[in-house]
């Protein structure tokens, strides 16, 4: 009577621990797989570092970048990422070859101090508009920074609007290419009073799959202006495609760097009738003359994201306004670390 008692006794001490083992396997499973999240920042864009990681509730990483007497980039990891979850970001603006170079090392430093995983979040990716062999001897830059990337041992890339959605290609590992169209669609509603009476244009033919988007998503009509370039940077000639007449024109492209473009755009949008113009655009560089430029055109507003630092150029430009995708990015690095879908971004925007 005393051995079965005993073993009567034992056996549900035993269920327990079985249960309670089994219980425990799948969080095992789950914390090997989803280990702790470091968001690190490099020098191009410490703002939006800062608000991804004030939107995800977390400290900004600890880390040190310097340069030597001979403009050598040293780069200090201030705190420990083994196994964790790390993500950097750096965009592809200002400095760009500099800052290209201390993302690579970032991501190495990192890798080799045994993080679980690397993730590069490149707001705005450069070289992004070498994507194609158009001339003789010409470079394709861009599949050259995914092969750069890869090398020094990204496992994943975070990135908005690339110049051609192909650069995907140029990766093995996978690339998340988020879309700024939600919060465009957003701020046009909201600031244009006269959107129902609008008509989206592209200044060139390359963008009007980016345009005719954005027309459906409204309920309105496109137009595309053709454009002929004798060198890079002059536009030679431009035909516009489609009646702007009494209508509100919302230029839309995926960036802007010197200006010229949506400059004569804008004038040969007036002449054919529009009443008033916008320029939307994902990545505002404005260099060289770009400023000048927009200060001297007859826009109602030119209206850029914060994928590159527009702080500056806001001061020097009063028509420059700018839509906050910090959001976005953060919102893109929460799921990807808990391993939803992204793909809920490309047509929504974060709350």
């Amino acid at each position: 009577m005393i051995t079965g008692s005993s073993a009567s006794e034992e056996d549900p001490v035993r269920a327990r621990s079985l249960i309670r083992a089994n219980l425990e396997k799948p969080s095992v499973l789950l914390r090997s797989r989803m280990p702790n999240i470091k968001v690190f920042s490099g020098t191009s864009h410490p703002d939006l570092a800062q608000r991804i990681v004030d939107r995800l509730g977390i400290d900004l990483g600890k880390v040190v970048t310097k340069k030597f007497s001979n403009l050598e980039t040293c780069v200090e990891i201030g705190e420990s990422v083994r196994g964790e979850d790390v993500y950097i970001v750096q965009s592809g603006s200002g400095e760009v070859n500099d800052n290209l170079m201390e993302l690579l090392i970032m991501i190495n430093a990192c890798k080799i101090a045994s993080a679980s995983r690397v993730t590069a979040v490149i707001p705005c990716f450069p070289y992004a508009r070498q994507d194609k062999k158009d001339k003789s001897r010409a470079p394709i830059s861009a599949k050259l920074v995914a092969n750069m990337l890869s090398v020094a041992g990204a496992d994943h890339i975070i990135t908005m609007d690339l110049h051609a959605s192909q650069i995907q290609g140029f990766f093995d590992i996978p690339v998340d290419n988020l879309y700024a169209e939600p919060a465009v669609l957003k701020w046009i509603k909201e600031n244009i009073v006269e959107w129902r009476n609008s008509i989206i244009v592209s200044p060139d033919a390359g963008g009007a799959k980016r345009v005719t988007s954005i027309a459906d998503r409204l309920n309105v009509e496109f137009a595309l202006i053709h454009k002929e370039r004798k060198k890079a940077n002059e536009v030679a000639a431009m035909v516009l495609v489609g009646d702007v007449k009494d209508r509100v024109a919302i230029l839309v492209d995926d960036m802007a760097d010197t200006c010229g473009t949506i400059c004569h755009a804008a004038e040969k949008l007036l002449e054919a009738g529009a009443t008033k113009v916008y320029a939307i655009l994902t990545h505002g560089i404005f260099s060289g003359p770009a400023i000048s430029r927009i200060n001297n055109a007859c826009f109602e507003a030119v209206v850029v994201t914060n994928t590159i630092p527009q702080e500056q150029h806001m001061k020097d430009c009063p028509r420059i306004q700018c839509i906050d995708v910090s959001m976005m990015f953060a919102e893109a690095v929460r799921r990807t670390h808990n391993g939803e879908s992204v793909s809920y971004l490309f047509s929504n925007v974060p709350y």
